[in-house]
């Protein structure tokens, strides 16, 4: 995937090398964007610049009535700070739709909006809530509103010699009221036909006084996440009534060009963007947005290590036994456990689709196919062997043979990684939390009802 592949501990370090290495290097943040696109393209990058062994960079702060992401913070580091969930739920909202529980334990906000796709939710989200995004170079940093971030489809304003150090955003006020909806065509890892982010401002603390300000975002509409606003000034000045939120749907959906594509056609896509719009300021209206559930994160606490230099082995700990890998660095993780001796862990669509390769890396579970072998350097990992304990089966294993959720039996250690860690986070998980912390596994049997009944069952059994 690369030819040279360097993992700094310093942001200085990693803007020297960028600098260094301007116009031919990748950077890395948690790799599940940039592993597959590199692994698609069959050709590898001439330089890697991994920046996951930088600490301190992955801070959600809130100062000043404004949020600060850092380069490092992941989509589930974002719905399990308070300072999101009290001051921007659009966001929140946004990154619950990402991927699957152990894709959002890796991907970060900041390489979303580095991505650049205008089907990444998180962009619709911050656009609406008038994010800027503080870009870094050697020398200096400029501070950028994400609404000119993207000049382009899958384009950003980014200089070779330059990152996204962090994004802020203002906190929604008393006054303000935020919603982000999604259409995919399934329940989870769904890239989305349509989504819809609106962030609306009244006269007064109530939801039943004047509009004075809307700011409504719309993606997979354009080659960019695009605002709208002949819908966005037509409810200025008056009250959010039904008939407000159905003319402003209907004013979203003509102002739009959208394409047909394998996901929807373009006549979908406005009737559903009208629906969406419509509902989403109904929803505001009726002052109706509650809180989400809390999200399975499939993590546990770990200690924080110290960073440790990077010069091409790989020192890590596997199911508790320390581990030297060399000439592993062109490798997932999923590869390098594997030759280390590990191979319980499956490779299945090598894509963060199915979930097969499911590991721990430092108490969060991960797709191990979408993890740079390098991000295991000085880090703790887990694969279904070290599961067992001492000599025993897990309790979750136990109860997958007395439910025979067992079929074939390729995709069962992904599940036992999966699930083992949501009964160590939760405890015990009802039927619907367990569907989605499985969500980002597939079963190619379909035996998914008895793999949830062992889920729930080794739950009520205390079986963490």
């Amino acid at each position: 995937m690369w030819q040279h592949y360097y993992r700094p501990t310093q942001l200085a370090e990693a803007l020297a090398l960028l600098r260094q290495h301007a116009g031919r290097a990748r950077l890395i943040a948690g790799g599940t964007d940039a592993v597959v696109e590199l692994q698609r393209s069959g050709r590898p990058v001439e330089v890697a610049i991994d920046l996951s062994g930088i600490g301190g960079m992955d801070a959600v702060e809130g100062d000043g009535g404004r949020s600060g992401d850092g380069m490092l913070a992941t989509h589930h580091d974002v719905i399990s700070a308070p300072v999101c969930t009290l001051g921007a739920m659009p966001l929140v909202q946004a990154c619950r739709e990402i991927g699957a529980p152990q894709i959002r334990n890796r991907a970060t906000v900041v390489g979303n909006l580095v991505t650049a796709s205008p089907a990444n939710d998180t962009i619709t989200a911050l656009v609406a809530l008038d994010a800027q995004v503080v870009v870094q170079h050697a020398d200096a940093q400029r501070v950028v509103p994400l609404a000119e971030f993207h000049p382009g489809f899958r384009r950003t304003l980014l200089q070779p010699d330059e990152l996204v150090r962090a994004v802020r955003l203002p906190l929604l006020q008393p006054n303000q009221r935020g919603l982000f909806l999604k259409l995919g065509l399934r329940r989870a890892q769904a890239i989305a036909v349509v989504n819809v982010a609106v962030v609306v401002t009244f006269a007064g603390e109530a939801t039943t006084t004047p509009v004075q300000a809307v700011r409504l975002a719309l993606g997979c509409v354009a080659p960019t996440i695009i605002r709208v606003p002949q819908a966005e000034a037509a409810l200025v000045g008056l009250p959010l009534t039904p008939e407000q939120c159905v003319r402003a749907g209907a004013l979203a959906a003509a102002a739009i060009t959208p394409i047909d594509d394998v996901r929807g056609s373009a006549a979908y896509r406005r009737a559903t963007i009208e629906s969406l719009v419509m509902h989403a300021l109904s929803g505001i209206a009726a002052d109706a947005i509650a809180a989400p559930p809390p999200a399975p994160l499939l993590a546990t606490a770990t200690v924080e290590s110290a960073p440790l230099p990077y010069d091409g082995v790989i020192h890590t700990t596997i199911n508790g036994t320390a581990h030297t890998l060399v000439d592993v660095q062109q490798l997932t993780l999923l590869d390098a456990v594997r030759h280390a001796g590990y191979t319980g862990s499956k490779i299945g669509c090598a894509e963060g689709e199915c979930g097969a390769c499911t590991l721990w890396l430092d108490g969060r579970a991960v797709m191990g196919c979408l993890v740079p072998a390098g991000q295991a350097h000085g880090a703790q990992v887990t694969t279904i062997e070290g599961l067992a304990q001492h000599g025993a089966l897990h309790p979750l294993q136990q109860a997958f043979i007395d439910h025979a959720a067992v079929q074939c039996g390729y995709c069962i250690p992904g599940f036992l990684m999966a699930g083992a860690k949501l009964l160590a986070e939760v405890g015990q998980p009802d039927r619907t939390m367990a569907q989605e912390a499985l969500g980002g596994n597939i079963c190619r049997c379909t035996g998914y009802r008895k793999i949830l009944d062992a889920v729930v069952a080794a739950g009520e059994q205390g079986g963490a």
